[in-house]
């Protein structure tokens, strides 16, 4: 078992009602308000779980900048009031941000029992495969 600090355990919670809130804007066609509030939690709660410091350099390391900014500038898009354009940028620079986390995670989803078998099904085998490959260095 992990153990967090209180600050982790509040940035946990900060995450997970951001991405709630994200999700819920979403579901509601695009609700600027609940995506503006799920954006903010979001930065926020892994500010608080990686820290600050730590969180500023993984969003300006040199060979991330492109990423970050449409990450950003989708937030800041969201906050303005188009918030479907800024969740593309948004969707986007997510990608880029973290696709070298994506192999990761999709081999500890195939250790999983019944999610293994789902991600071992033809059509979404091909898919993990293409997101388990990893062709860029984090």
């Amino acid at each position: 078992m992990i153990s967090l600090t209180d600050s982790q355990k509040i940035g946990m919670g900060l995450t997970g009602f951001g991405v709630f809130f994200l999700f819920f804007g979403m579901i509601l066609f695009f609700d600027k308000a609940l995506l503006a509030i799920g954006n903010i939690l979001f930065v926020a709660g892994l500010s608080f779980v990686i820290g600050l410091e730590r969180t500023f350099r993984f969003f300006f390391q040199r060979h991330k900048m492109k990423a970050t900014g449409f990450f950003l500038g989708g937030v800041f898009v969201v906050l303005i009031g188009w918030p479907i354009v800024g969740v593309v940028l948004e969707v986007y620079g997510f990608f880029l941000l973290f696709r070298g986390f994506f192999p990761v995670a999709v081999g500890f989803i195939r250790r999983i029992p019944i999610l293994g078998s789902l991600l071992n099904l033809p059509g979404i085998s091909r898919l993990a495969d293409k997101v388990g490959e990893s062709n860029t260095m984090v």
